[in-house]
This record gives C-alpha cells, structure tokens and sequence, in this order.
C-alpha cells in the first residue's frame, strides 16, 4: 500500500471513530437530559392510565339497577384514575355478612394496638354455635381456635359461629368506635350473627339486622383497606389477602371472569351485598348493596344475584382494557 493511500485509509478512520464518538455524546447528552427532567419533576414518566367511559357506565349500572324488584345503591371507586359513580350512596342498607370486614379491621386494629393477639385462643361452646354459614357449628363443643383461625372463617365463608367468638372477644362496640375513627359512623354492627340476644341499638338491629351501613362507607373502607389507612400497611395487606380468599362467587364475581379480587359478600332473605377491590388496569372498588328484594328464593339465579352478577360484569369490562 503506497503512502497516499495509507495515508487516506486512517484518515477515513478517524473520521469514523469521531463519528461514533459524535453519536454516543449525543445518545449520553439526550439521557442526561432525561433523567434531569425526571428529577426536576420529582418522578419518572408514567403510562397513561386507562379511563372508562364512566357516563356509559353509569347508564348500563342504573338500567340494570331500575330493571330489579328491590332497591339498589352502589358506589364505585378508581382509586388510580379518582372517577367515582355511585347511587344511592348515603342510603343506609343492611349489610348482612358484609358487616364483618369491619369487625376484620377492629380485630386487627385492636392486635395493632396490643390489646389482642391473633394467636389468643378462643374456646367454642355449645351456646356459640350457630347456623347459616360456616363449619364451626358442626365441631364438638369445647374446640379451641385463635383469633386468626376465626377471623379468617369468617371472611373467606362467613362463618357465623366464628364471627360470635370475636364480636364476644372484643365488644361490638369497638367495632362502632372503630368505624367512627374512620370517619365512617353509620356502619354499625348489631351484636352476634343469628342471635338476637344482647343487641346493641336494638330499634337499628330490628330494622337493619346484623348490620348497617351506606354503600360510599363501605367503598370508603375498602379504598382506605387498598391504601393501607384502616389499621396500617402490614395489618392491611394482611386483611387484602384473607379476603381474596373469600369463596362465594355468586355476586358481583359472577360473570367477573375470575378478575384478581378481594371481597366480602353477604345474604338474608330479602338482602343481598357485596364490596370488592378489583385489580384490574387500575384499582377498583365496587360496592353494590340491595334490599327490600321481591325474589327471596335461595337459589343461584335469586334476581339479586344476577342482577349484581350483571353490574359486576359491566363494571369490570369498563377497566379492563
């Protein structure tokens, strides 16, 4: 190679290597600036979160709610995107089992305190034992549970007898305490499930049953549950993932399509509730409670439940994009 020649060929090279250097001072300049930017702003860009059509939604919700022979109210929360629906929603409804997420949250609030541990042992007698929901009333009398084993009976298959051992350990009236330091005063319970014995409030028991709230309270718990703000983070976490594990679909999960949800249910004759939290594109409480129901059958089709199992669908179909 002569020297003109090799002369030329590094020249190209250098021009090559400043070249690249040219481009990766540009590539490092454009994401410094980024990351400048990120900083100044405080938080790093976030992906647009998904909206419903919330005027939509609210038509189809109150069309199916018109369409029931009973009376519905609902409140529904986006607790990333703040759209809010909701009907009815500082009407007071029975809540029938729905009432014992709040006395989950003093349990948990009362063992955050110190007061109570969810290893104490509770001893079920014969007296406790009662029916509606649950397994523990088939036991032998004198079996010994603890706090935890109860509270999770009655929130993943509302097990009344369960749910008395812990209305007896902490006191209904801790319960209201607790509802009312949560900014939430009419949601109240009654005293024990299946037992009109020792009522609290009894002219409120007579009317509402085990029972009472309005549907923005108990939406209102659950987002604060979502939050982490009914106890604390860890006791709220730990409440989330016992109610994930609720087993009746019947309701509001019905035609859901087995969404990721944590949720409480509850049943008489003329009532029928549920609150949920749903994980879909973004978090969404849903809490639709009926009552004076005409249809009192107790039968998967009872028109309560499929008119929540439709709601349940419409709500989850508007977020799941």
């Amino acid at each position: 190679m002569s020297d003109r020649t090799r002369g030329a060929v590094t020249a190209l090279r250098a021009a090559c290597v400043s070249r690249r250097a040219l481009i990766a001072a540009v590539i490092m300049a454009a994401t410094v600036s980024g990351c400048a930017r990120a900083q100044l702003s405080g938080k790093a860009a976030a992906p647009a979160l998904a909206r419903a059509d919330t005027a939509a939604l609210h038509r189809i919700l109150d069309s199916i709610a018109d369409a029931h022979h009973g009376i519905v109210g609902y409140a529904i929360h986006n607790l990333e995107t703040g759209e809010r629906l909701e009907r009815r929603g500082d009407e007071t409804f029975p809540t029938a089992s729905l009432i014992k997420v709040p006395i989950l949250v003093t349990v948990y609030d009362l063992v955050a305190k110190g007061q109570l541990a969810l290893t104490d042992p509770l001893t079920v007698l014969r007296i406790d034992q009662v029916g509606g929901a649950g397994v523990l009333q088939h036991m032998r009398p004198g079996l010994t549970i603890s706090v935890a084993d109860a509270a999770w009976l009655m929130a993943t298959i509302s097990d009344n007898t369960a749910t008395n051992l812990l209305v007896d350990r902490i006191a209904a009236r801790r319960v209201w305490q607790k509802m009312e330091a949560l900014g939430l005063p009419h949601s109240k319970v009654h005293g024990r499930s299946m037992n009109a014995i020792a009522r609290v409030s009894v002219d409120s028991a007579e009317k509402y049953g085990l029972g009472v709230t309005t549907p923005n309270e108990m939406a209102a718990l659950f987002e604060l549950l979502a939050r982490g703000k009914a106890v604390n983070a860890q006791a709220d976490s730990a409440m989330l993932d016992v109610l994930e594990h609720n087993e009746d679909s019947d309701l509001l999960q019905r035609f859901a399509g087995g969404v990721r949800a944590a949720h409480k249910t509850g049943a008489t004759d003329r009532v029928r509730t549920e609150c949920t939290l749903w994980y879909l594109s973004s978090r969404v409480v849903a809490c639709v409670l009926t009552r004076e129901n005409v249809d009192t059958r107790w039968v998967l089709d009872n028109e309560a439940q499929l008119t929540m199992g439709r709601m349940g669908e419409a709500i989850v179909r508007a977020w799941t994009r």
